[in-house]
């Protein structure tokens, strides 16, 4: 993965924490966001419709480095990871996720690609 690229991406998250704040309890205070980084990452640019998204990305992710995210957050599955993931940060970019699939090889699951559009 390196040696095609090697970039850096951040998984935004919601923080799922709530201040006691009665605020809070009534959603008047945001949570914020957790950015998780994610490296080495291969970014390859799609090709987009003329009336459709500016930019087009497949983020293609090492199985490895998400499943130490995994076990730090204490996530079921990579779905759910990526599923409650507001989007993804890329070189200043905020993109949002279209799909995601796992690829596998020999049973197991060796990289995640991330369909992103901006």
């Amino acid at each position: 993965m390196r040696a095609l690229g090697g970039s850096e991406i951040s998984l935004l998250l919601p923080i799922l924490l709530m201040p006691d704040d009665p605020g809070a309890q009534l959603g008047l205070v945001d949570p914020g966001v957790e950015e998780v980084r994610l490296s080495p990452v291969v970014i390859r640019n799609l090709p987009t419709e003329s009336a459709g998204p500016r930019r087009r990305l497949e983020f293609l992710i090492p199985a490895t480095i998400v499943a130490v995210e995994l076990r730090d957050r204490n996530v079921a599955s990579a779905q759910a990871l990526f599923g409650g993931a507001l989007g993804i940060n890329y070189d200043n970019e905020l993109f949002h996720m279209e799909s995601f699939l796992p690829e596998y090889f020999g049973g197991m699951t060796y990289l995640y690609r991330v369909m992103a559009v901006e």
